[in-house]
C-alpha cells in the first residue's frame, strides 16, 4: 500500500449530509480497504481537504451552508486535483455537465447502486496505477505560478484543445503550441507531458531568446572537454538530459536560420552531435515548441525555415489570449487571489462582482501573467479577505471614487458595453450573461436599472 506524508493513500471524503448514506458509504468503502471520513457540508469538506489531502471526494450537491457545486468549485480554485465524484438526486445531463465542468471525475445520479460506485473507484486506481503515481504526488497541491495537474480553464476552446492534446499525448509527435505572451504556454506543455507516457522521464525547457546563438547551441547539443576556450569537462545538452522525456524548446520564433538547420537534423535523424565530438549520441525527445509569433507569416518573410517549420507543427494548437476568455479569468483570478491570501496567512472571501467586472473587461496585454501581478498587487490593498474594487487603485486609480457619485464615463462605459455585448451573445438570457461576468443575477438587474436611470432609458431589449 502507497503512503502519504498524512497518512494512508486510501483516504477517502464522504461530504453527505443524509446520515443513512453516510453509514452505507463508509460501510462499503470500509469493507474495501478504504478509510473514511465524514464532512455533512461544504466547510467541513473544504477543512478535511486541508488537514488530510484525502485520495478521493465524494460529494453530495445538496448540501446545507456551502453547497456541493460551490465546494467543488473551491477545491479546483485552491489547487487540489484528487478525483471528486460527485452525486445527486436532482437534475439531469446539465448538472452533470455543469459538475464537470467545474473539476469533477465522475457523476452518479442518486439512488445508485453501489457496484457502480466500486467500478468508478476501481477503475481510478487503475488509473493511478497504470501511471506510476505515487499517490502524495497525485495530491500534491500546485506549485506557484502553476497548477500541479492539468490546465486551468472554463473556455469551451480551450477546453477542446485539451481534449485533442489528451488524445494525441501519448504519441511522440512534435507539438506546436501559438500565443502571445503570458497566455500559459509552458504550462501546458508541461500538462501534455503529464499526460504523456514519458510522464516519469525529465522534462526539460530552454529559452531559445534568452541566449545568444553559440551559447544556445552548446546548451542544446552539448559538448566535448575542450571543445572550446573555457570547455574544462565534458556537458551533456538539453536533447540528452531529455532522453526518454520531453524538451520545451520556448520560444522557438528567436532562433536563428543557421541553428534551425542543426535542429532540422536532431528532429529527423534522432541523433545530436556535441561541439567537439565525431560520434553523434541516440535521443529518443518528445519535442515541444512554444512560439508567441506567427511562424507562417515567419516563414513568409525569410526569418524561419519553411523545412523546419513543416517538421515543428506536425499537430499546431493555439492559444487564445486571455482577453478572449471571459470565463478563464474569473477561474484564474479566484485561483490566485485564494493563493496569495493563503501565502499571507490571510481568511480568503472571493471577490466581488464589481471587483470582477472590472477585471472581465480589461485588456490583459500581458495575459495570465499580467492578471497573476495584478491580482498579487490587489491583495496588499485587500484587509477583510474579499478583493474589491478599490484595491486595484493601484493599476488606476480613478476606480476609487465615492460609490454614490455619478459613474466617470470612461469606466462606466466599458462596464456597460460589456454587460450589452454578453447579454446580446445570450440572447438576452440574464441569467446565462450573469454567470459569464461572474456576477449575480441581482447585481445585473441593479446594473441594467442604473443604465436606464443615468443614461436616458437605454433601450436594452432584454
Amino acid at each position: 500500500m502507497l503512503e502519504t506524508e498524512s497518512g494512508s493513500s486510501r483516504g477517502v471524503l464522504v461530504v453527505e449530509d443524509d446520515e443513512q448514506l453516510q453509514t452505507a458509504l463508509t460501510k462499503i468503502l470500509s469493507q474495501h480497504g478504504y478509510e473514511v471520513t465524514i464532512a455533512r457540508d461544504g466547510y467541513e469538506g473544504l477543512e478535511h481537504v486541508e488537514r488530510d489531502t484525502p485520495w478521493l471526494v465524494l460529494t453530495d450537491l445538496s448540501l446545507p451552508g456551502k453547497g456541493g457545486m460551490e465546494f467543488l468549485r473551491e477545491v479546483r480554485t485552491q489547487g487540489y486535483h484528487m478525483p471528486v465524484v460527485v452525486m445527486t438526486a436532482y437534475g439531469g445531463v446539465d448538472v452533470a455537465v455543469e459538475a464537470l465542468k467545474y473539476g469533477a471525475t465522475d457523476f452518479l445520479q442518486k439512488p445508485f447502486a453501489f457496484d457502480r460506485l466500486e467500478k468508478i473507484i476501481q477503475q481510478l486506481d487503475e488509473d493511478r496505477n497504470e501511471i506510476g503515481l505515487e499517490t502524495n504526488d497525485n495530491q500534491a497541491k500546485p506549485p506557484i505560478g502553476e497548477p500541479r495537474e492539468g490546465f486551468l480553464t472554463r473556455d469551451p476552446k480551450v477546453l477542446q484543445t485539451l481534449k485533442m492534446l489528451d488524445m494525441v499525448a501519448g504519441s511522440s509527435a512534435t507539438i506546436l503550441i501559438q500565443g502571445e505572451s503570458g497566455t500559459g504556454k509552458e504550462v501546458l506543455a508541461r500538462h501534455i507531458h503529464r499526460k504523456s507516457t514519458r510522464a516519469h522521464q525529465p522534462f526539460v525547457a530552454i529559452n531559445c531568446a534568452a541566449l545568444p546563438e553559440g551559447l544556445l547551441e552548446s546548451e542544446l547539443f552539448g559538448y566535448e572537454k575542450g571543445a572550446f576556450t573555457g570547455a574544462l569537462t565534458r556537458r551533456a545538452g538539453k536533447f540528452e538530459q531529455a532522453h526518454h522525456g520531453t524538451l520545451l524548446l520556448d520560444e522557438i520564433g528567436e532562433m536563428s536560420l543557421g541553428l534551425q538547420a542543426k535542429l532540422l537534423r536532431v528532429l529527423q535523424e534522432r541523433e545530436v552531435d556535441r561541439l567537439g565530438s565525431r560520434q553523434p549520441i541516440p535521443v529518443d525527445v518528445r519535442v515541444i515548441v512554444t512560439t508567441n509569433r506567427n511562424l507562417a507569416q515567419e516563414v513568409q518573410a525569410g526569418r524561419f525555415r519553411e523545412d523546419v517549420y513543416y517538421r515543428l507543427s506536425v499537430m499546431p494548437f493555439t492559444l487564445p489570449p486571455l482577453r478572449d476568455r471571459p470565463e478563464d479569468i474569473q477561474l484564474l483570478a479566484e485561483h490566485f487571489s485564494h493563493r496569495s491570501f493563503r501565502r499571507n496567512q490571510r481568511s480568503w472571501n472571493g471577490i466581488s462582482d464589481e471587483a470582477m467586472m472590472y477585471l472581465k473587461r480589461r485588456p490583459w496585454r500581458g495575459n495570465v501573467r499580467e492578471l497573476e501581478n495584478v491580482i498579487e498587487r490587489g491583495v496588499l490593498f485587500a484587509d477583510n479577505g474579499q478583493l474589491k474594487l478599490e484595491h486595484f487603485q493601484f493599476d488606476e486609480p480613478e476606480l476609487v471614487s465615492n460609490s454614490t457619485a455619478a459613474p466617470s464615463g470612461t469606466i462606466w462605459e466599458m462596464e456597460r458595453d460589456l454587460i450589452l455585448r454578453t447579454l446580446e451573445k445570450h440572447n438576452g438570457n440574464r441569467t446565462h450573461a450573469a454567470r459569464t461576468l461572474g456576477i449575480s443575477i441581482r447585481t445585473l438587474r441593479n446594473k441594467l436599472r442604473e443604465y436606464r436611470e443615468l443614461n436616458g432609458g437605454i433601450p436594452l431589449g432584454v
